[in-house]
Formats: C-alpha cells, structure tokens, sequence
C-alpha cells in the first residue's frame, strides 16, 4: 500500500506515545509489510534527536521455523534480543501481517514451548514501565483488511480515522467509568450467554487514553481477583491466535480457574492454550471497550478489544500495574459483544445493551 500524509501523522503519534526524549534509543520492529511506515518512524525518530534501532520481520520465517526447528532451538533462549531492549528507553510494533493464518498447520505445542522461552522478554516490555516505554500500532496491510472483509482503501481509511482522531470525548467518558471502579468493587456481567460474577482491583485500574501502550487505543482495564471468577460466559466473536481462528469459546470458571471449555473451531487449540502453564487458566485482566470510531469486528484484536459495547478477559498473565498476580506465557483476550447483556458493579448498571448509564 502507498504511504501517504497519514502515515508520517501515525509516525509523529507513535513518537507521542512512547514519550520520546532526545537521545533515547528507539526500537522499531516490524514485519516487512510495514516497511514504508518504519522508514517513517526512522525519520521521526531522527528528527527528535533519537536513536532508531530497526528490528524487520521477514516472509515465511516464522512458518519456516515453527515446521523444522529441533528441540535445542526451540528452548534457545534470544538474549541478544533482550539484551537490546534493555539498552533503549522506548520499543514501537507495528500490527501487520502478510498472512494472518501462515502458522494455522504448525504444532501448537512447539509454539507453546517456544511461548515460555521468550515470554520473559514481553513481561519485561508490558511490566517495566520505568525502564522502557511501549507502543504497539496499527499499519493498514492487504492481509488485515482482508480479515476485515474491506478492500484496502476501506481499511485504511477505517484503521488512520481510529488512530488519528480527537480522544477528548472518550477521555472523559473513560474517566467517568473508572469512577465508578474501586478495590474489592463486585462486578457480574449478565445477560445472552453470560453469566459472571467476580471482583475486581479497581483502585488500580488503568485507560490506555492516559499511558497509551496500543494504537489504536480507547479502553479501560483491570485485574480480577485471582480466584473470584465464578460462572460461564461465551464470546461470540472469534479468535485468531496463532494462525488459527478458534469460534464460539466458553468458559466456566469456579473460584478463578477455567473448569469446563469448548469451541466449535479448533477446540483442541483451545484446551491446548489452557494448559500452558498453571496459570493460563485464570484470568489477568478485564477490560471495556470504548473508542466510537470502531464499529465492526475485524479479527484483529488490536482494534476489537476496543469496540464499543463489548468487553473483554484475558487468560493468562496480569500487568503488574494493575495489581495483578497471575503470571503466565500467555496472556489472551477473547472480546464479547455486549449488545445484550449488562455489566452491574457493586449492584448497579453500569452499561446495559452496549450503552454507559454514566
């Protein structure tokens, strides 16, 4: 896809996001297909006196890898990758992809092992905020709008107007619904298909309007309480991971921990997800999407989780900055519409059929 004035805009946002001082060293990483955006953040990064350090993904190496490492280089541990974040003060992804489902045949018990070898390096980007500010950034690619079922010009019309809009409005309405959050606050999500009660950290909760950490942004999230979680709940939309979609998932959780699971696609993939390690079966985070500019589900969860009228958990890992305890390799959101179902904190309705009582 051509670059154009939004994509130098994007540029100059993500600069803004990670807080940028001159002489800070500046990872960018990213796959091919965002070569034209790197090329703009190198810029950007240049002419704010800073350092760029550019990481590039290439075509069919992680299929190539996942279907013919043996067992030492799966476990080989990429310290020379660590090494280098430690050494930077900021760290830029970009979201793109040249085929979201290029790892759909590889084993998933390869990719969960290989999950558990590298997961130090994503706890050190999510969980040390003091050493190394983060972004993780939308770049409009044919796989994604694909996904998205529009054509090119459609999404990169979709994905540039969900970054590069005025976030006033949904400042405020963030700031008015983590108001209504405090430690040890009930909350019970009820209605179609769901019904969860559990209780929440809500004096540590955390909107990515404030510390923005993913573009496109335009939510609020907590940690639950690690074992509260109790009853059902099904997530009509899909789930992408690993090159696999995996459909119509539910869970039921007794005092925390995921006890019954199904899915009508790839059911093996999810149970297999579930025992990564103790702790991916209880939940490390739960979050209300927000940002008005994303109206339809692409099956790119980067901009999904953010859907207005829709929530979210995450199996596995918590941010620690949210008072969360539960660590895990993996850390997986699953998005449920909340069109008809209403979220009651504390005995009140806080949202009811996708809309804020606030």
């Amino acid at each position: 896809m051509p670059t154009d004035l939004r994509t130098r805009k994007l540029a100059e946002l993500a600069i803004k996001c990670v807080e940028m001082k001159k002489g800070d060293k500046v990872v960018l990483s990213g796959r091919s297909e965002a070569i034209p955006f790197l090329v703009e953040l190198y810029k950007a990064v240049i002419l704010n006196g800073g350092h760029p350090i550019v990481k590039v993904g290439l075509p069919g190496t992680s299929d190539f890898f996942y279907k013919h490492a043996n067992k030492e280089q799966i476990e080989s541990f990429p310290d020379y990758w660590l090494d280098t974040l430690k050494r930077a003060q900021c760290y830029i992804g970009i979201s793109t992809s040249g085929n979201t489902r290029e790892l759909s045949s590889c084993n998933p018990k390869k990719m969960t092992a290989r999950g558990k070898i590298v997961h130090p390096i994503s706890d050190y980007v999510c969980n040390t905020r003091d050493k190394i500010k983060r972004v993780t950034i939308g770049y409009p690619c044919s796989a994604l709008a694909q996904d998205a079922e529009m054509s090119d010009t459609e999404y990169e019309n979709f994905l540039y107007g969900a970054c590069l809009q005025d976030w006033t409005k949904i400042k405020k309405l963030a700031k008015k619904v983590s108001s209504k959050f405090k430690s040890g606050s009930s909350v019970r999500l009820v209605g179609e298909n769901v019904d969860l009660k559990f209780k929440v950290h809500g004096d540590k909760i955390a909107s990515d309007l404030e510390h923005v950490e993913n573009m496109p942004s335009g939510e609020i999230f907590m940690a639950p309480v690690r074992e509260s979680l109790n009853g059902y709940i099904k997530f009509e939309y899909a789930s992408v991971r690993d090159g696999k979609e995996i459909t119509d998932i539910y869970l039921k959780f007794k005092d925390g921990k995921v006890i019954e699971s199904s899915a009508t696609k790839n059911e093996e993939f999810l149970k297999e997800m579930l025992t990564t390690d103790e702790n991916a079966s209880y939940v490390g985070e739960f979050g209300i999407g927000m940002n008005p500019k994303i109206d339809k589900y692409t099956n790119n969860l980067l901009f999904d989780e953010k859907i207005g009228g829709t929530i979210h958990l995450a199996l596995g890992s918590a941010y620690k900055e949210n008072g969360g305890g539960n660590d895990s390799a993996i850390h997986w959101d699953l998005v449920k519409n909340m069109s008809k179902a209403k979220i009651i904190i504390d005995g009140k309705i806080l949202q009811e059929n996708g809309k804020f009582k606030v």
